[in-house]
């Protein structure tokens, strides 16, 4: 596609802003976590009144131990997640990159597939060893990982070979589509993206989970006509109820919904079934349904679906900038012999958008937590209407035990990252489902 030039400061302009958002940002995940390891450390010698009599004071410390213990890994993580930003972009190293890979194989599709290739070999390389240390290191001394080494190489294997057989072809296509759509090859480019999502969205149950995990049915006849009646009453529909072996490697527990129409199933961690009495686990179902109840999936996905489309709009427009790229610190492959098709740009354009827009997105985000703690609740009062309000209080209360989720958050912390209330603020809600 052709690329219009523009006065040089609209590129000064947008590595000011770049840089400006980027710095903010950091600053302001500092601060915010800064306050939420004050705020947890000074609650830690006192379970809260509300939960005095469940919870002991020694799972408390555990969970502020283990979420301070995040939280500072998470400033590391945050640090060279900004730096490793800045190298990719403003100090040119995307840009070397991109022109090493030109000179060895020239413009075209294969180039393009190469660069998306390597950029996300190397920042999965740089992510490792912070994410190693999370699991066999954090998640280890807090007795949450089930990990093996040889069985962490298998899930690193498989995944790079589902990502290279899903993700190679879908950035093929949609990188065609740029070079070849005109104009409209944004609108074509969402279309193919928005079709691939609701795809996988049906074939990730049924092909993809069972490569890393094991579903069996669930077997427990007594659970499963309480569950099916449930889902009865809810007027919901699901192709099977599956018990999967979440065990192998946390000893976290969780439920949830997966796949899309008729591929709809229910699937709970073995560890959850441990952990909650029947009643808890129809409690913890019935808050899910109210998901489905309240349409939030559905709204989810038009939020995607329109966050999306206006996303491929704007990269329509940027990707033809000479400014987008050299404000960003990469020289875009221009052709000074007009008889001279340039090399295509539009894989530069792609790994750009999407290293640049989560900096400044960030500063929404808030409201997005805010829609979602909202839901939170709405799924809370659906699920006292359909089962027991006092097994569904309990069963929050051993998840959050379970899992080691501090009960004394920070409120600014709160309001800008959570999108899943407080427990204080959910009990309350239970107690009094008439506040606003």
């Amino acid at each position: 596609m052709p690329i219009s030039d523009a006065p040089a400061s609209l590129a000064t302009a947008l590595t000011l802003a770049f840089a400006a958002a980027l710095c903010l940002g950091l600053a302001l995940k500092f601060w915010l976590a800064s306050r939420q390891i004050r705020h947890v450390a000074r609650h830690r010698g006192a379970v809260p009144a509300p939960f005095a009599e469940r919870i002991t004071l020694a799972a408390h410390r555990k969970a502020a131990d283990y979420t301070i213990a995040k939280l500072r890994l998470g400033l590391l993580d945050t640090a060279l997640g900004a730096a490793v930003l800045l190298g990719w972009t403003l100090l040119g190293g995307l840009d070397a990159l991109n022109q090493a890979l030109l000179g060895w194989l020239g413009g075209g599709l294969v180039q393009q597939l190469a660069l998306l290739a390597a950029f996300a070999a190397i920042s999965g390389l740089i992510d490792l060893p912070l994410s190693l240390y999370q699991t066999f290191v954090v998640e280890e001394r807090f007795g949450f990982n089930k990990l093996t080494w040889r069985l962490w190489l298998a899930d690193a294997l498989k995944g790079l070979l589902v990502g290279a057989l899903i993700g190679l072809p879908i950035a093929a296509l949609i990188l065609w589509t740029m070079g070849a759509a005109g104009p409209l090859w944004w609108l074509w480019a969402w279309g193919l993206w928005m079709g691939f999502n609701l795809l996988l969205m049906v074939v990730y149950p049924t092909f993809i989970a069972p490569l890393f995990n094991k579903f069996q049915p669930l077997e427990d006849e007594s659970l499963k006509a309480r569950v099916t009646a449930l889902m009865q009453r809810c007027g919901f529909a699901a192709k099977g109820l599956f018990v999967m072996d979440g065990s192998r490697r946390s000893a976290h527990a969780n439920a949830y919904f997966t796949g899309f129409g008729a591929a709809k199933r229910v699937v709970f961690y073995d560890t959850l079934l441990r952990q909650l009495s029947p009643g808890e686990v129809e409690a913890v179902l019935a808050h899910e349904l109210g998901h489905f109840k309240h349409r939030h999936i559905v709204q989810r996905m038009v939020v995607l679906f329109a966050l999306s489309l206006a996303g491929f709009a704007l990269l329509g427009w940027l990707s033809n900038q000479v400014w987008f790229y050299t404000g960003l610190g990469v020289r875009p492959s221009l052709s000074i012999d007009p008889s001279l098709a340039a090399a295509p740009n539009d894989a530069l354009a792609l790994l750009l958008f999407m290293l640049v827009v989560p900096v400044f997105m960030f500063f929404v985000s808030p409201l997005f937590s805010q829609q979602s703690r909202r839901h939170e609740f709405q799924a809370d009062a659906y699920a006292m209407a359909q089962a027991s309000g006092a097994d569904l209080s309990s069963a929050l209360l051993k998840l959050y035990e379970d899992n080691a989720s501090t009960l004394t958050p920070d409120p600014v912390y709160v309001k800008f990252y959570y999108s899943h209330p407080p427990a204080t603020e959910r009990l309350a809600r239970m107690q009094s489902p008439a506040l606003p």
